[in-house]
């Protein structure tokens, strides 16, 4: 059962991977998807201080302008030892050309300082976290969190999916996000456990 209460669902988002990955995990429901950059949308600025609020501010400046219901992602890399860096700012380090190879690298030159400063190899443990949400017209908001643990390894490996994806292995596999085939990221990653919560909400 759809409690959307619409057929159509706009996806929140101008990142492709994401419009993508989030589409795959919407299709088995029968909605018809449509992203923001097909309706013209400008992606707003991510001015919250959570994952959560950034994915709510997002998809309500969707709903606002389209008069549908919509769903968005704000999800970002955590690192143990950088205090948790880049989190919610883990786009911004790509700038404004979106370079995630500089951004990993930039990861992985702070980790090295870190190491020296500790005189020691620090821990590479990381984990990605997904906020996301759904917004209506009437102005109701859910919310649903999802994350997945791992470490960062050097050099990036895999041509497979987007963003820090290449340096990211998780704590149940060998290879990292950027090597496994997409359907098997799908039922292990952060944004999968965030929409398994959303569709036991929402698809009953």
């Amino acid at each position: 059962m759809n409690e959307l209460g619409f057929s159509k669902l706009v996806v929140a988002s101008h990142n492709e991977g994401k419009i993508k990955e989030i589409g795959d995990l919407i299709l088995p429901f029968g909605l018809d998807v449509v992203a923001a950059p097909d309706l013209g949308l400008i992606e707003p600025a991510e001015t919250e201080k959570t994952f959560v609020g950034n994915a709510i501010l997002k998809a309500r400046a969707a709903v606002e302008i389209s008069g549908l219901p919509a769903i968005s992602d704000d999800s970002g890399l955590e690192v143990s030892s950088l205090e948790g860096k880049p989190g919610i700012f883990s786009a911004r380090w790509a700038g404004p050309k979106k370079d995630f190879y500089m951004a990993m690298k930039k990861i992985n030159n702070k980790l090295k300082a870190a190491d020296r400063r500790a005189k020691r190899k620090v821990s590479r443990s990381a984990r990605f976290v997904c906020a996301l949400a759904v917004v209506w017209p009437s102005g109701r908001t859910e919310s649903f969190e999802g994350t997945v643990d791992g470490d960062l390894c050097w050099p990036p490996r895999g041509e497979r999916g987007f963003g820090y994806d290449p340096i990211f292995l998780p704590k149940t596999g060998t290879q990292t996000f950027g090597e496994i085939e997409p359907e098997l990221k799908h039922a292990m990653s952060h944004r999968a456990e965030a929409f398994q919560k959303l569709t036991n909400s929402l698809f009953r």
